[in-house]
């Protein structure tokens, strides 16, 4: 008898846990970083680990090439650029602002104004998400050269990301800016 009682209690909980799901328009999400805060705290400081791992440098001494080496090394480059991937799905969280009120999202003047990038993701939704899943692939990418330890394989797949970028960028952020032929 007494499990019977249960069920219908358990019902109404879950309905209940249900109901605020939709107080939310179906979002289970509370986004609170702006895509601008995503970009500038988690993306770049990640991804130019990555791309730093590999470079070439011209001292005084000679000329040095710089990869990761150790297991250790492959290992930190892989942490950061997981973090890249994964970053790339906060980016596609519904009801997330472009930027703070009143921030600037441009350091040259070409891009646009934060209020014209969101009604530019909002009425472009579907190029947004495909710019950002080809970003997260090409994220992905870093990942599989890591995990060869293939530094030139990984140096491609950098540029691949920055390729993924800068087509997003181009869009959405900056569609007016005149590209020198």
């Amino acid at each position: 008898m007494r499990t019977s009682a249960l069920i219908p209690a358990a019902l109404a909980v879950i309905f209940l846990q249900a109901c605020t799901l939709t107080v939310r328009d179906g979002n289970p999400y509370k986004p609170t970083a702006t895509l601008q805060e995503i970009m500038t705290s988690i993306i770049d400081p990640n991804i130019d680990y990555v791309w730093n791992s590999v470079s070439t440098v011209s001292t005084a001494q000679g000329t040095e090439e710089r990869q990761p080496r150790t297991d250790e090394d492959w290992n930190a480059v892989r942490q950061h650029a997981l973090t890249v991937v994964e970053a790339s799905n906060l980016l596609l969280v519904k009801g997330r602002a472009v930027a703070r009120k009143g921030a600037n999202t441009s350091s040259g003047g070409a891009e646009l104004h934060p209020e014209d990038i969101e009604k530019a993701i909002a009425a472009q939704r579907a190029d947004f998400v495909k710019r950002t899943d080809e970003f997260h692939d090409a994220a992905l990418r870093l990942i599989a050269a890591i995990d060869r330890k293939n530094a030139d394989e990984l140096v491609e797949a950098g540029g691949a990301v920055e390729h993924a970028c800068e087509q997003c960028h181009s869009q959405f952020w900056y569609p007016n800016d005149k590209k020198p032929k």
